[in-house]
């Protein structure tokens, strides 16, 4: 199933889809989007940020089942206010999320195998539009380290192997009855800020107009 109105940015830590949301926050007409994030800022999420930082250890397969546990409190959960994403993509919002399933089908299949991961996200929508950005890990590790701060997975050799990862997973989806309805669009992320901006603009715009179509 695809979750009409509902956009997805994914890639290896430091690809650059945080600075993207930050900059679409900044649209005049931003007030349309609702931008969100996992893990979440609900309960299970600011839990698994602590682990991320490193201070809790977690088996993988616990990590695995508490990720899917906060997905899906953030897209059918009733305590944040109008809703999860579902609720709010049904009401006419642009839902934009930095990371989805494809993180969790990508991260925890490195630490724990394919078969969990995969069980655990089966049940999820898709988005409308994933965009996927590659980047290579020694590009992206250096911008994360220019932050100042790193997690448990920010190290070079799990960065390359989670990127060969990612690709493996939308390969699934690009083109294949498995990703039917959802558009993937692939971005060099060693572009420029604005280079990047600008396919996306482009494609949101798309989108917005594929979307307005369909109620007339």
């Amino acid at each position: 199933m695809v979750l009409q109105n509902f956009i997805v940015l994914e890639g290896i830590d430091g690809a650059g889809t945080s600075t993207q949301i930050k900059l679409l926050k900044n649209r005049p007409d931003a007030d349309k989007f609702f931008f969100t994030a996992e893990p979440t800022d609900g309960p299970t999420g600011k839990f698994l940020r602590t682990m991320l930082k490193g201070d809790v250890q977690l088996d993988p397969r616990t990590a695995a089942y508490l990720f899917a546990a906060d997905r899906a409190e953030h897209l059918w959960g009733k305590s944040a206010p109008n809703g999860g994403i579902v609720q709010k993509c049904e009401s006419g919002k642009l839902v934009v999320s930095d990371r989805y399933f494809f993180s969790s089908l990508t991260y925890q299949s490195v630490t724990c195998g394919d078969a969990l991961p995969r069980m655990l996200n089966e049940p999820f929508p898709l988005p409308q539009l994933l965009f996927f950005f590659e980047v290579d890990p020694e590009i992206s590790l250096k911008r994360v380290l220019g932050r100042g701060e790193t997690e448990i997975y920010e190290k070079i050799d799990f960065q390359k192997a989670t990127a060969e990862r990612y690709r493996k997973i939308i390969a699934e989806y690009d083109g294949t009855p498995k990703g039917k309805g959802m558009k993937i669009v692939r971005i060099d992320a060693a572009q420029s800020v604005e280079a990047v901006a600008q396919i996306i603009e482009k494609e949101i715009a798309i989108l917005t107009q594929i979307n307005t179509d369909t109620l007339f």
